[in-house]
């Protein structure tokens, strides 16, 4: 009887290598007034991405929901839903249900960074709960391109 290969095994005999992304040089890609994020990783194959997200001068995430799951892992700073009574803070894991609808609100004068994994896309509502504009893997590595143009930097790799 054969044994059932691993998926490090299968990974190894297919060929697919390690990476490694220094964050240090991927630049803050702007989203919207005192929002920006760094790209750590892109996954075409399952539309995962991987992001820092960085927050100041009390800004705000506007309301939005995730149409799969999502984890974050709060580096600096504050932030809290608006539609919810706990705070995120340094060393904080939140996980988030596909669906869930809420508002990230960073506490005034504080900046937050928060490593966050996504599934799916991030579709931003108005009150009625439609969809005013959608983010999504391909959204986030257009407005990473465009960034690192308009920088006049080279791309690191980051589609693993």
């Amino acid at each position: 009887m054969f044994a059932k290969p691993t998926a490090v095994q299968t990974a190894i005999e297919v060929g697919l290598p390690d990476h490694v992304a220094q964050a240090d040089d991927i630049p803050w890609v702007p989203q919207g007034e005192g929002v920006w994020f760094k790209p750590l990783r892109f996954d075409l194959t399952t539309g995962f991405w991987v992001n820092l997200l960085k927050v100041t001068k009390g800004g705000k995430v506007n309301r939005h929901r995730h149409t799969g799951q999502v984890t974050g892992y709060v580096l600096q700073g504050g932030w809290h839903y608006a539609e919810r009574t706990w705070v995120a803070k340094p060393g904080s894991m939140v996980w988030e249900p596909p669906g869930d609808i809420h508002t990230l609100i960073v506490h005034e004068g504080a900046e937050m960074i928060t490593l966050f994994s996504i599934q799916g896309a991030i579709q931003y509502l108005d009150d009625a709960d439609n969809v005013n504009y959608q983010d999504d893997i391909f959204t986030k590595i257009e407005k990473y391109k465009k960034c690192c143009a308009d920088l006049g930097i080279k791309e690191t790799e980051l589609y693993f």
